[in-house]
């Protein structure tokens, strides 16, 4: 049994632990929301979703910046108007926004459920868990 839920991350443990790897998609499509901007300056903003970077790949963040592309759900242009190498500038899209607000309904009803499992826990081995 896992005891450092810390490193679920490293994949080293047996319980299901929380992949987070979905969890990327609504907080570069809300970060996208916010202003459009560069893959790096995104890698740099998901740590205020809570992801460690240890666990932002930039590998990682273009394969879900691609597949959403290829969804619709972000596009992406050269920016030269910067001095350096141009850069792909990624903004979000209608359709990006919509599946934004989708994610927003998911998460608030996962949140209960998660919720609700931890009250049962919690009263059934009659101890916290620590945030």
């Amino acid at each position: 049994m896992c005891q450092d839920v810390g490193n679920h991350h490293k994949g080293s443990c047996r319980c299901a632990g929380m992949q987070m790897g979905r969890f990327m998609q609504p907080c570069l499509l809300l970060l996208l929301h916010r202003q459009s901007t560069h893959g790096y300056e995104l890698m740099q903003n998901l740590e205020e979703f809570g992801f460690a970077s240890s666990e932002i790949d930039p590998g990682t963040i273009y394969r879900h910046l691609r597949k959403m592309e290829e969804e619709g759900l972000v596009r992406s242009r050269w920016d030269t108007e910067q001095g350096g190498p141009a850069k792909r500038l990624y903004e979000i899209t209608a359709e990006g926004e919509e599946i934004l607000h989708a994610w927003a309904v998911t998460i608030t009803f996962n949140k209960q459920r998660l919720e609700r499992f931890l009250e049962k826990y919690q009263s059934q081995f009659q101890k916290t868990i620590k945030k």
